[in-house]
């Protein structure tokens, strides 16, 4: 079993990669399967493939930067994190400065679902 300080290691790094747009090395952190908010257009996507088309075209839109702050366990497989996201239009003007929770499912140490919740 995951420990839940090798979990938010990961989180971290895919909050990370996720900046960077790694866009695979933040895959490599989630479930074949996972199901992701469509938090820009609504709606989910599933699977890698369909986070990937998702994140692609919200990059290439609008430039967000999530920062994790904090994290808060609800039993083994589930933990909500803090999170202070930064956008921008790709003018550079801001379009949301905002705290938010992004709620995690995890099974097998891979992110298996993910919630957004407004606010914090």
């Amino acid at each position: 079993m995951t420990s839940r300080f090798e979990i938010e290691a990961a989180l971290r790094r895919c909050y990370d990669a996720f900046n960077q747009r790694d866009v695979n090395a933040a895959l490599s952190l989630m479930h074949p399967d996972v199901t992701w908010p469509n938090g820009w257009e609504g709606g989910w996507v599933n699977g890698h493939d369909a986070v990937r088309d998702y994140w692609q075209r919200q990059w290439a839109a609008i430039d967000p930067h999530v920062e994790p702050r904090g994290f808060s366990w609800d039993g083994e497989t589930r933990v909500a994190v803090s999170v202070h996201q930064f956008v921008r239009d790709r003018q550079g003007n801001v379009i949301a400065d905002q705290w938010v929770e992004h709620a995690y499912e995890i099974q097998d140490g891979l992110v298996r679902r993910m919630e957004i919740r407004l606010p914090v």
